[in-house]
């Protein structure tokens, strides 16, 4: 796989080229500013994308703007940004572009290397990969909507759903059969008023409803 990183500490920068390189993916380029992003995705056009949030010159959203920029100019190209703290706007911005191919992890999560490959792999592959503690506090915060109506075990299916996992790995996660699984998630999509004709999208619906609170 060949990946392109965008972050400004060069500390980690440089961890994360260990880290890739050691897994034996190609680091194509790597930009230490918000500016240098979309110059460098362009030039490259690479499987996958490793982008901070907060870059300079005004550490706010430049690795965001980059990556949704990137993904207007390369449509479907696999981004996976990193973030220091949950922040919900830029979790919801990036997947309101489109959920394939998009994850949103906190940066605790790269210290954490068979987590991070799996989920950059999902990621490359069109799946999404949503950190856990994003996904809680997205949860805990809603309130009085269609996501109410869900049960306990429906709302840790959609979580799961949320973070990029497939039907057999949240039931081997829950400990329940596959069926079981289709059957909450069949659940989730009829109480979230998600279309049946839509079956090709119903999953990246689903996510975008749980992270717009319905």
């Amino acid at each position: 796989m060949r990946v392109v990183i965008g972050e400004d500490n060069a500390l980690l920068r440089e961890g994360l080229v260990l880290l890739l390189t050691s897994a034996g993916h190609e680091v194509a380029a790597v930009a230490a500013s918000g500016p240098e992003v979309l110059p460098a995705l362009l030039a490259h056009r690479p499987d996958a994308a490793v982008l901070d949030v907060r870059m300079p010159p005004s550490f706010r959203d430049e690795g965001l703007r980059a990556a949704l920029a990137a993904r207007r100019e390369i449509p479907g190209l696999p981004v996976l940004v990193l973030s220091q703290y949950v922040e919900e706007t830029y979790a919801v911005e990036l997947l309101g572009g489109g959920a394939s191919g998009v994850g949103y992890l906190l940066k605790d999560r790269v210290g954490r290397v068979d987590e991070f490959l799996d989920a950059l792999e999902r990621v490359a592959a069109g799946g999404t990969a949503l950190d856990p503690e994003v996904v809680t506090e997205l949860l805990t915060r809603r309130r009085n909507d269609p996501l109410d109506a869900l049960t306990p075990r429906e709302r840790e299916v959609l979580a799961l759903m949320a973070q990029g996992r497939d039907n057999a790995t949240i039931a081997q996660l829950l400990v329940v059969s596959d069926r079981a699984v289709s059957k909450h998630i069949g659940n989730v999509f009829a109480k979230l008023g998600l279309p049946a004709s839509d079956s090709g999208h119903r999953r990246v619906l689903a996510v975008l409803a749980y992270l717009n609170g319905g």
